[in-house]
C-alpha cells in the first residue's frame, strides 16, 4: 500500500474511533448556591438533587454554602458570594430595600415549617390558651414573630394579644421556657417533634393550618447571574423541580439524605416529611394571595413602611417551561 494509502486508512480508523467513543464530555457550569439555614428540610432538595446527580444531569457542579440565617444570605448575595439564594418569602423586601437580585421561584407555600411550642406539662393546651402568654421569637422583624401576631389577629386578640420576646437561637428559647421565663416558642417542626418524643414538649399549633396564602420560601437569583449567564438560573430551576418530583416518588431516599442534613432520625424525619411535602411547590409560580400576604408582613413587621409593589420584586421567565 502507498504512503497515501496509509494515511488514508489511518485518517479512516481514528474519525472512526472518534465516531465510536463520543465527543468529549462538556465540563459541567459551577453554580455556587446559599442556602439560609443548613438543616430544615425545606431547604433538603437541594442536597437531595445534589446527592442524586439530579442537578448533574442538568450539567450544572453546584457549589452549596450554608449561611446562619436570611440576613446573612441577603448579604452573601450582595457581596456576590453566591448566585443563588434559597431562603425566606419575607427576604423579599430586601429586594425593595436594593438588593441586586429577583425572585426567581416560589418553592414551598403554607408555613407547615413552624410550630408553636409549650413545656409538656404547660396549662397551654390549645390556641385558645395563649391570649396575653409570653412566647419567644427569634429575632424583630422575624417571620417567626409575624406569625405568632397573625396568630393573635385571627383570634380576635389584636396583633399585640400574644406578648413577645426576642431571644435568638433555638438553645436560648428552649433554655428560657424550661425555667418558665417564657410560656413557649416557634421552632421548626422537625425540632418539636425531637423535644415532643424526649418528653419535653408539646406542639400547640403549625402555622400551616392558620396561615394559607402564603410563601415561606423562595428562590433568588442576582442581578448578575440572571444577565450573564440566564441558561444557568433556568437549568437550576429545572434541576430543583425535577428533585422536588423525584422526592415526592421517592420518600424512603427523601428521608434517609433529610435525616441526614437535618440530624434527626429517619423516624423523626418521615413525620417531618408527611408534613411539609405537599408544601413545596411544583412550578414555582409566584401567587396573588401569597404575595399580598407577604407585602401586608412587611409593614406589620416595620420592615418597610408601606406596601410595596411586589410585580416588581420577582420574575418567573426563569420557570421551567416559560417562554424566553
Amino acid at each position: 500500500m502507498s504512503m497515501r494509502g496509509f494515511w488514508l486508512a489511518g485518517t479512516a480508523m481514528a474519525l472512526a474511533m472518534s465516531i465510536a467513543m463520543g465527543a468529549p464530555a462538556q465540563a459541567a457550569d459551577k453554580l455556587r448556591v446559599g442556602k439560609a439555614q443548613a438543616q430544615p428540610f425545606t431547604f433538603a432538595p437541594l442536597d437531595i438533587g445534589i446527592e442524586e446527580g439530579i442537578f448533574a444531569k442538568h450539567n450544572l457542579e453546584i457549589e452549596m454554602v450554608n449561611f446562619p440565617g436570611s440576613a446573612n444570605l441577603q448579604r452573601g448575595i450582595t457581596a456576590d458570594a453566591i448566585d443563588i439564594a434559597v431562603g425566606s418569602g419575607p427576604e423579599l423586601a430586601f429586594i425593595a430595600k436594593g438588593n441586586p437580585e429577583l425572585g426567581v421561584a416560589a418553592m414551598a407555600n403554607e408555613p407547615s415549617l413552624l410550630v408553636l411550642i409549650t413545656q409538656k406539662d404547660s396549662a397551654i393546651k390549645k390556641v385558645a390558651d395563649l391570649k396575653g402568654k409570653l412566647i419567644s421569637v427569634s429575632t424583630k422583624g422575624s417571620l417567626t414573630g409575624w406569625l405568632v401576631k397573625e396568630l393573635a389577629r385571627q383570634q380576635g386578640w389584636g396583633p399585640e394579644g400574644i406578648n413577645m420576646v426576642e431571644l435568638g437561637t433555638d438553645t436560648a428559647q428552649v433554655a428560657a421556657m424550661r425555667v418558665n421565663q417564657t410560656n413557649g416558642m416557634v421552632l421548626d417542626v422537625a425540632t418539636a417533634y425531637k423535644m415532643e418524643e424526649e418528653g419535653n414538649g408539646h406542639i400547640v399549633v403549625n402555622f400551616g393550618t392558620i396561615v394559607k396564602d402564603f410563601h415561606i420560601h423562595v428562590i433568588y437569583a442576582s442581578n448578575k447571574i440572571m444577565t450573564e449567564h440566564p441558561e444557568q438560573v433556568r437549568e437550576f430551576l429545572a434541576g430543583w423541580f425535577d428533585t422536588i418530583a423525584f422526592m415526592k416518588a421517592n420518600k424512603p431516599e427523601a428521608v434517609r439524605i433529610g435525616a441526614k442534613v437535618g440530624r434527626v432520625s429517619e423516624e423523626i424525619e418521615s413525620k417531618v416529611y408527611d408534613e411539609l411535602i405537599s408544601t413545596f411547590s411544583t412550578d414555582g409560580k409566584f401567587e396573588p394571595k401569597a404575595m399580598a400576604a407577604l407585602a401586608r408582613s412587611f409593614v406589620e413587621l416595620g420592615t418597610l413602611p408601606t406596601e410595596p409593589d411586589m410585580s416588581k420584586l420577582y420574575t418567573e421567565k426563569f420557570l421551567p417551561g416559560a417562554s424566553h
